[in-house]
């Protein structure tokens, strides 16, 4: 196997993200889920707060239940951690080989292999080919012309010590405050080290169609009519980089011939449900459990395509579920009004153990 990454260096940017049971099971099944517990933390519950009176609406209890309902624990990490837990098992596998600074501009689809160009000019052939580039994958335009769809939001993220941190909730939760329009996530990373907020607001300077939008000052007016709790966590939020949140439609086929898509390639979600991280390691496990049924000898075209097929039936209609509530979920978060009010009775009228809205996922 031979990685291409586009990057100068394997590293990860960015802060915490949040690993269910249906991620945790595969970390487990390749051996890797004490070494993921062990740099992250295993959180009490998900806890759910209005943004604006800082009620708290509901929670999901994490503990042993839970485990034994999904098979697996609920841990939260620094995507760098996690991203070091499998470059180190990458880097001890003798059939793996790792090239950076390999950003693939073409790819080529043949009957006897595939053949990669990247920038600088070289070039890497295969029986198959995965691309696992991202939102604005290059190996996606083999399967679609569509575009990124911009959703108006935009996020602020990022982790501080603990002690640094303005206002903490509990070490033992996950917290989610949600409110008209935006809403603010707190959990801690690291063992605790660290505590990772994520701040996201609807744009109305996006809406008015200006160029730079969604800058720390409209990041300040969006949560100034939020609870105290919120409003004195926001001034240790890292104001130097935005990410506005971007989607795609799902596509009907994410393989053909020797090529297939894997993780936001072939289904970039939003983070509503925290599964992009998960989702593409499920997509990772039904390619190696496609490819261990399907390739038992040469790879040909035939065999090739048999196991791609396979991945693609065994991920293709979860992954687009997943897609699609992640946009409903976050529209659930952010409603207004009547709306907000009908969804707090909602939330606080739910059974501590009504897993109803989760089976389907974890």
């Amino acid at each position: 196997m031979r990685v291409l990454e586009r990057s100068a260096e394997f590293g990860e940017i960015g802060a915490g993200l949040q690993l269910a049971p249906n991620a945790t099971r595969v970390l487990g099944r390749l051996w890797l889920l004490e070494q993921v517990i062990d740099l992250g933390v295993l959180p009490r519950r998900l806890v759910c707060h209005n943004a604006l009176t800082g009620q708290e609406l509901t929670s999901l209890d994490l503990g042993e239940d839970f485990r034994r309902r999904f098979g697996g624990p609920y841990v939260v990490m620094h995507r760098g951690d996690l991203l070091d837990v499998l470059l180190t098992a990458c880097q001890a596998e003798p059939c793996v080989v790792l090239e950076s600074g390999k950003d693939v501009i073409t790819v080529q689809d043949s009957a006897d292999r595939v053949q990669a160009t990247c920038a600088d000019g070289t070039t890497a052939a295969a029986a198959a080919l995965i691309g696992a580039d991202g939102l604005r994958s290059t190996v996606r335009g083999l399967f679609s012309d569509d575009e990124p769809i911009c959703s108006g939001y935009v996020a602020y993220r990022g982790a501080v010590p603990t002690d640094q941190a303005a206002r903490l909730s509990s070490l033992d939760d996950v917290v989610l405050w949600i409110g008209p329009g935006l809403h603010f996530v707190q959990y801690p990373l690291r063992r605790g080290e660290l505590y990772n907020q994520v701040a996201v607001f609807r744009s109305e300077e996006y809406t008015e169609g200006r160029e730079d939008w969604g800058g720390p000052e409209e990041l300040d007016r969006a949560f100034s009519v939020c609870c105290p709790q919120v409003r004195e966590a926001l001034p240790s939020l890292g104001r130097d980089r935005r990410w506005p949140m971007f989607d795609r439609e799902p596509i009907a086929e994410w393989t053909a011939g020797r090529v297939a898509l894997l993780g936001d390639a072939a289904h970039p979600m939003l983070q509503y449900l925290a599964q992009g991280a998960c989702q593409a390691l499920e997509d990772a496990a039904a390619v190696g459990h496609a490819f261990g049924r399907h390739i038992a000898g040469p790879s040909t075209l035939d065999a090739v395509g048999n196991a791609f097929r396979a991945y693609q039936e065994a991920r293709g209609a979860q992954a687009e579920r997943v897609q699609r509530n992640a946009r409903l979920w976050g529209d659930i978060w952010h409603v207004d009004g009547v709306a907000m009010m009908l969804r707090d009775e909602l939330f606080t009228q739910r059974a501590i153990d009504d897993y109803r809205y989760i089976d389907w996922l974890y």
